[in-house]
């Protein structure tokens, strides 16, 4: 009896701190967003230059400060200069894009590309002039912001030759 006692007390214990109910816990710790669940929205004018789309923005929950989105730009279109106060990560994934860093030149970035730019770094990425670009772009936020938006970038400072 005193067996049984003890079987049940244990059963009842690990009920109770929810160890059965492991397998339901894990499944609610991932989170998937179906493809269409976030409509495409316009870029900005105020932070892109030309015809921008961002498809399928992405968030974490705290304690995360991960998000992004995957960002479409037609030919000859561009975001304005740009910091990110932890970096950020483009990954290209169809087109031929541009990209450059306040004083250096710039450079070409292709499908498969992988793009990291250092906190802080002052710098714009867009289409090349003939080519839509599309991207996904990471980046972390400090105390809820991610992208400090500066100027726009000139058809000058745009139309220079990659190298």
């Amino acid at each position: 009896m005193m067996k049984r006692f003890t079987l049940i007390a244990a059963l009842l214990s690990l009920i109770g701190s929810g160890a059965c109910a492991q397998s339901a816990k894990e499944v609610s710790m991932i989170k998937i967003t179906s493809a269409g669940t976030h409509p495409s929205a316009k870029g900005p004018a105020d932070y892109f230059t030309g015809t921008v789309r961002i498809d399928a923005p992405f968030q974490g929950e705290a304690p995360a400060r991960i998000g992004g989105a995957t960002v479409t730009f037609e030919p000859g279109a561009r975001t304005a200069w740009h910091t990110h106060p932890l970096g950020q990560t483009l990954i290209v994934t169809s087109g031929i894009g541009l990209v450059q860093e306040l004083g250096k030149p710039v450079q070409t970035i292709k499908p498969g590309d992988i793009v990291w730019i250092a906190p802080a770094v002052k710098h714009w990425h867009g289409a090349s002039a003939n080519t839509a670009m599309t991207h996904i772009a990471v980046a972390e936020a400090v105390d809820g912001k991610a992208v400090e938006w500066l100027e726009k970038v000139t058809d000058e400072q745009y139309s220079q030759q990659p190298q």
